[in-house]
């Protein structure tokens, strides 16, 4: 088992390190091809940041895992919510820009009814996937008009990418294949490692990629928005999180609907799934109900953190019972 957890560990780090360098070789090749800087931001914001879920549900699924990746897109939702803005939120309340409360939140609202309307027949399809990426193709739209309405987030990405030092053709090249061919290595061996624990402790790839690899892929939202946070940017801190559940419902959760259709249990719909929109219904109601100066205080914050560590003492229950 210990060597098992090893190559988990190391697994991770590969795969973050290499979705980094993912994102610098891709933004150096598009400016050696004189893409436009706004389509370098929109393709970054929409899959570079959400590259390690990415590999690890498209593995996880050729694989024959299916309950893995699903795990892992509903579990980083959650974590997403309750430990990283919970988290973050102790550090220092955590405020809530006009463009998520009039833009981002609806549609995070209005995209994970739709993951419900996929998974309340226990089937994930064809169809299913296609519904979520032609969400997924409206949400890049969306991203894309944020130019002309404030989209201070995709600026900013912008920005960050700019100060990308440039490579030459070649270099450039290198880096995103050997970027690429390490993302899909790790990811195998995360899968391989995924797997092989299960089956030590006798539990469901399910759990285990609403757990470990849940808060394993969660680790760099929590950085960035503790970060942002740190600087003052508390409002792109939100932005962050509210921007990676949107992908991941309709990116990470539609790559098992295409590659590996599967059939869940009505656990997986009503305890995690239940619990993932509870969550962002009551990150909702932090947003809308209240003063005029809507906010997730200290106090909201630890309310998500218990409500997450619960959750995630209830699984630990589950397999130890």
């Amino acid at each position: 088992m210990l060597y098992f957890s090893a190559a988990l560990l190391i697994g991770f780090l590969i795969l973050f390190k290499s979705a980094d360098q993912f994102v610098i070789g891709s933004v150096a090749t598009a400016k050696n091809l004189s893409i436009s800087p706004m389509i370098i931001g929109l393709t970054v914001v929409a899959l570079g940041t959400s590259a390690p879920e990415i590999f690890v549900s498209a593995t996880s699924s050729l694989q024959g895992e299916p309950d893995l990746a699903v795990g892992n897109a509903i579990g980083s939702n959650i974590a997403n919510i309750g430990m990283v803005l919970g988290f973050t939120s102790l550090i220092i309340p955590l405020e809530f820009r006009r463009e998520i409360l009039r833009n981002d939140l609806p549609i995070l609202i209005f995209v994970t009814l739709c993951a419900g309307a996929s998974l309340i027949d226990l089937k994930l399809g064809f169809w299913d996937g296609m519904l979520l990426l032609l969400g997924l193709a409206l949400f890049i739209f969306r991203l894309g008009a944020a130019r002309d309405t404030g989209g201070t987030e995709i600026l900013a990405e912008i920005e960050e990418l700019e100060e990308i030092p440039a490579m030459s053709r070649k270099r450039a090249a290198m880096t995103l294949g050997l970027s690429l061919l390490f993302l899909l290595l790790s990811a195998e061996l995360l899968v391989w490692a995924v797997v092989r624990i299960a089956e030590g402790l006798g539990v469901s790839e399910l759990v285990i990629g609403l757990t470990v690899i849940a808060i394993g892929t969660s680790l760099p939202e929590l950085v960035v928005s503790v970060t942002s946070a740190l600087k003052g940017q508390t409002d792109l801190a939100i932005g962050n999180i509210v921007g990676s559940n949107i992908l991941n419902i309709l990116a990470v959760l539609s790559i098992p609907c295409l590659l590996a259709p599967t059939t869940l249990d009505e656990v997986t719909l009503y305890r995690d799934y239940g619990l993932m929109l509870g969550l962002t219904l009551v990150l909702v109601a932090f947003a809308y109900v209240g003063n005029g100066n809507p906010r997730i205080s200290r106090v909201k914050g630890a309310l998500l953190l218990i409500a997450w560590a619960s959750y995630i003492g209830y699984l630990y229950y589950s397999i130890v019972s």
